[in-house]
């Protein structure tokens, strides 16, 4: 199937590459240039950042819930902006949007103009998550999916798709083609929260898992070939 209107989900750490830490420019401009390709192709494609390269959960034990997650919208933020630059750089037209306002470097979110952007053909950025604390980038996606009618939520992940258990960690993992949003909850797979999975399921916006690091993958998938695995 060849989608309309994507949401693209990417973590921190994909665009940290093979580092620890950080953006991975080189690695960022692959993924842009990769998706400008089907954004040429008449695909309208949305964003969203997490924020995992530069901070992940509380400095320390005592740290307020709330600021932890605010900091890390403040990463999400340059994850964006930095996605965004590599789009300028190879001459796509972007727009960086954020959940909470910072006028000097991006707009603020508005579901109307998101929309309008990506009927003009701009890719779209979207920082900061929700805008809000305690509430994950995955959650955060699924929301921004359903405002803007998305036909799909892409999830790009570091294995190939959606196992029964962590490939990384087991060998006898058993990779899972296809799940119903259900197979997911129950079996507390963790592909997405389960605030993103309920989101999802129902607004019936299929969720498609793939192996972000694998050239083609990408660009293969929003053209309508079965790359990785498919929740629906």
């Amino acid at each position: 199937m060849k989608y309309k209107r994507v949401l693209l989900k990417f973590s921190g750490e994909a665009l940290a590459g093979d580092k620890q830490s950080g953006i991975a420019f080189d690695e960022v401009l692959n993924f842009a240039k990769e998706i400008k390709e089907c954004a040429d192709k008449g695909i309208e494609i949305a964003i969203v950042v997490g924020g995992g390269n530069f901070w992940r959960g509380k400095a320390n034990l005592y740290m307020d819930r709330a600021t932890s997650d605010y900091i890390g919208m403040l990463a999400t933020t340059m994850n964006a902006l930095a996605l965004g630059d590599a789009f300028k750089q190879i001459g796509q037209d972007v727009r960086v949007q954020t959940g909470i306002e910072m006028r000097q470097v991006a707009e603020f979110y508005i579901k109307d103009r998101a929309i309008r952007h990506l009927e003009k053909g701009r890719i779209t950025i979207f920082g900061c998550g929700t805008g809000s604390p305690f509430f994950s980038t995955d959650t955060a996606a699924a929301l921004r999916a359903a405002e803007i009618k998305a036909d799909a939520l892409i999830k790009a992940t570091n294995v190939d798709g959606i196992y029964n258990k962590d490939p990384k960690q087991f060998q006898d993992a058993k990779f899972i083609s296809h799940a119903t949003y259900l197979d997911i909850l129950n079996k507390k797979l963790k592909v997405m929260d389960s605030t993103a999975i309920s989101l999802c399921m129902e607004e019936e916006i299929p969720i498609l898992v793939f192996n972000i690091h694998k050239p083609g993958n990408l660009r293969k998938l929003l053209l309508g070939e079965e790359i990785g695995s498919v929740i629906s």
